[in-house]
């Protein structure tokens, strides 16, 4: 681990003063995943920006849904009522992921941003275009058994986000707000927030420099209230998803009024599928519906030698999703 300096932020503008004038800086709060990543040698910051004191927390009702602070811990934001209530895919992916321990020290914000659990960018002897650009992604032909097959490229075959979070909140049409070192700030649909690997791996999402996320609002709708995130994964507990689905439907009169899918596990990111929510919005709620629309959603997928199995387990996972969400 490189030797870095900290400092502890009081304000949002102090904050991203820092890393306006540090490049190379980084924040922290809960730490878990930037830790393991400076432990590894994969980054390397010569100063870290503590922002827990920053005021981003609380859990509120607002005219354009929830607002979640970015310093909400994962076990307060999953076990909180109202989101247990009005978003139960999003408490369900919170508090199926990682250990209680883990999910008492990480904050959304964090969440959002992890990284890549591929195994070659998590290994400094390997090379690798994410962490090194031009470097090469032995991942392509190597073990790739828990990589993406939608979204990828010749580039990287990453998930470059491995966790459940994500996955629900782009079901859900969430916005997240972001700010800069100017005090100003913008708004991003977390559908628009991840970047496709393409030619440059490396770039992640949208974030400028210095960036802070400050919070995510979901919207309110009645296929959010009646969602649910399934994850299948290699044991019971304290594992990424080999493959997972956040679902939404509205269901009237037998007939599907609106519905939303994403999954997780199998893109190079959280992957929104408009291409099963246009099967299912108009038809009625049965197997042969949600079969038709599991195929859509992994009809551009690109799997490699050790990958291809995910492509019946994605679509049996949202079948069993869109099953469970309507009690059948």
């Amino acid at each position: 681990m490189n030797n870095f300096s900290y400092t502890q932020a009081t304000s949002a503008k102090e904050a991203t003063g820092r890393l306006k004038d540090q490049d190379q800086a980084a924040y922290i709060a809960g730490g878990t995943t930037l830790l393991d990543l400076m432990k590894a040698g994969i980054q390397e910051h010569p100063l870290l920006v503590d922002i827990n004191l920053l005021p981003f927390k609380g859990i509120e009702q607002t005219k354009e849904g929830l607002r979640i602070g970015a310093m909400e811990r994962m076990n307060a934001v999953g076990e909180h009522p109202l989101v247990v209530q009005q978003f139960p895919a999003v408490s369900q992916s919170l508090l199926l992921a990682a250990s209680p321990q883990l999910r008492n020290m990480a904050s959304i914000g964090g969440n959002i941003l992890q990284r890549t659990r591929c195994g070659y960018f998590r290994d400094p002897a390997f090379p690798c275009n994410k962490r090194v650009p031009g470097s090469g992604c032995p991942a392509q032909t190597g073990d790739n058994h828990n990589l993406a097959i939608l979204g990828v490229s010749e580039s990287c075959i990453a998930n470059a986000y491995p966790g459940d979070l994500s996955v629900a909140l782009s079901a859900l049409d969430a916005v997240l707000t972001l700010e800069n070192h100017k005090g100003k700030q913008r708004q991003v649909p977390v559908t628009e927030f991840y970047l496709l690997p393409g030619s440059t791996p490396q770039k992640e999402n949208v974030l400028e420099p210095g960036e802070l996320i400050v919070a995510v609002t979901i919207p309110q709708a009645a296929h959010a209230q009646r969602s649910t995130y399934l994850k299948v994964r290699e044991r019971a507990s304290y594992a990424y998803a080999l493959a997972s689905a956040a679902v939404g439907l509205d269901v009237q009169s037998g007939t599907i009024r609106s519905a939303r899918v994403a999954l997780g596990g199998v893109g190079a990111q959280p992957w929104r599928s408009r291409e099963a929510e246009r099967v299912l919005t108009g038809a009625p709620p049965t197997e042969a519906t949600f079969r038709a629309a599991a195929k859509a959603a992994l009809q551009d997928a690109r799997p490699r030698e050790h990958n291809a199995y995910k492509v019946e387990l994605a679509q049996n996972t949202l079948v069993r999703a869109l099953q469970q969400v309507v009690g059948a």
